[in-house]
């Protein structure tokens, strides 16, 4: 686990700079006619997004020129040092090209390969999760005020509240049994790609599972649930590393966590 003494100020200082900087670059592309880009796995990407992580990478390596670096955008630098950065420019590209306010940037640092410093912004909607490992989780209205996030106390999946990005994210072989775990919980819904972890945190959704995720789509998330009194993971049920497969579970309670893996891990 992480020493919450060895986490800086100055780093938590920089990663809000970061956050509060990247709304002032993504923002004015926002509901403007940007240009739309196929990449390679038929992902759309803007130039907002890469605007957006030049700035941060650009950002870093002046500031922590020794730290490492990883985007979803232009790669990485210095994967093997003790800090790294990890930044996704634009968490929901897809809602960000259609005009629908459920998008974020998410920014994280790890230190030793642990997320330490976790923060999803919300630039359209103006609310912002800012999690510290070992020293709790605060979410940011848009009015600017502040508060201590905590997850909910469910620990049934009949009692859930659950979300999931989208069924067609699911490899065919999983799609079964997350249909199943939908028809179990009490509120199923669909999409917020990383706004649904920040209402996990905020104790307003239960549950959230998802699959094809990137490091740099969970790096973010792992302070901002655990911080907030969560569980997340893999589907396997271990920690979030840069090699894990994709698939990821949050949970507001370890009991709730244990009863969506026992259906996710049947075959």
């Amino acid at each position: 686990m992480t020493n919450t003494h060895d986490i800086s100020k100055s780093a938590v200082d920089f990663a809000i700079y970061l956050a509060d900087q990247a709304r002032l670059v993504s923002l004015p592309g926002f509901r403007k006619d940007v240009e739309i880009i196929r990449k390679d796995d038929h992902s759309p990407v803007t130039e907002i997004d890469r605007n957006v992580e030049s700035f941060v990478r650009e950002m870093v390596g002046k500031t922590f020129p020794s730290h490492g670096f990883l985007g979803e955008e232009f790669g990485s630098v210095n994967l093997d040092s003790k800090d790294l950065w990890v930044v996704d420019p634009i968490d929901g590209t897809r809602s960000f090209i259609t005009g629908w306010p459920i998008w974020g940037t998410l920014l994280a640092k790890l230190s030793n390969e642990r997320p330490e410093i976790g923060i999803i912004d919300m630039p359209a909607i103006r609310e912002r999760w800012l999690g510290i490992c070992g020293k709790g989780c605060t979410f940011e209205d848009h009015s600017g005020v502040k508060r201590n996030c905590r997850v909910s106390t469910c620990d049934t999946l009949a009692d859930a509240r659950f979300y999931t990005t989208n069924i067609l994210y699911f490899e065919p072989e999983d799609r079964v049994n997350i249909e199943t775990l939908l028809q179990t919980v009490a509120v199923p819904r669909f999409g917020g790609d990383c706004y649904s972890y920040g209402l996990l945190a905020l104790g307003h959704v239960d549950l959230v599972v998802e699959a094809k995720l990137e490091p740099y789509d969970y790096f973010a998330l792992v302070p901002v649930v655990e911080s907030a009194g969560g569980v997340i993971t893999d589907w396997s049920g271990n920690p979030l590393h840069q090699g894990s497969d994709g698939r990821v579970i949050a949970a507001a309670t370890p009991q709730l966590h244990a009863a969506a893996l026992e259906i996710l891990q049947r075959i």
